[in-house]
């Protein structure tokens, strides 16, 4: 049962009006389907062309503005806190210097203030001392004025205890030779 085709029909259409096969290769039909093919491709490219490749290139253009403007904010920030950071070593290098000059200041003055003191208190030890010594002298020389009359009174009461009479002047005297020595 083999089917003939005739000039106006299709090797790719059997008896019935049914496809034999896969239409979209059959031979017969290549020339429409190629002729829609480049319609749609047309289409495609026309609509990309047009409205979707400038949208995408507009959202590109801004999206390397926004890179490019953060970068030099980016470089701009980097620069302001470089001076930041030197400024920041200048001053505490300033603070530095300003706290070993006060330290030093501060040194000095309670130098001063120290050998002032210590020279207060020598100038007072040796007032004291002064007074000291003139104290000290004084009850060397009331003592020896004691001893003298304590040697005078002994004396007396040794001679009178031997059974001698001896007169003040006599004592006196003797006393007086012994303590000059």
């Amino acid at each position: 049962m083999a089917t003939e085709t005739t000039g106006t029909a299709s090797a790719c259409v059997g008896p019935d009006g049914s496809a034999i096969g896969m239409p979209q290769l059959c031979a017969d039909w290549m020339p429409n389907q190629i002729f829609w093919l480049l319609i749609a491709l047309i289409a495609i490219y026309l609509v990309l062309s047009r409205v979707a490749l400038p949208r995408i290139a507009t959202v590109l253009a801004e999206r390397q503005g926004a890179i490019t403007n953060d970068i030099a904010a980016a470089e701009d920030l980097k620069t302001k806190a470089a001076e930041a950071e030197e400024a920041y070593n200048k001053a505490l290098s300033d603070a530095r210097a300003q706290a070993q000059d006060i330290i030093a200041k501060n040194k000095a003055e309670m130098q001063a203030e120290l050998d002032k003191a210590i020279a207060k208190a020598d100038a007072e030890i040796a007032a004291k001392s002064a007074e000291s010594e003139k104290a000290i002298s004084e009850i060397r020389a009331s003592a020896v004025e004691s001893v003298e009359a304590v040697a005078k009174d002994t004396a007396g009461s040794i001679v009178a205890a031997l059974g001698g009479q001896a007169d003040d002047v006599t004592i006196s005297a003797a006393v007086d030779a012994q303590l000059k020595g």
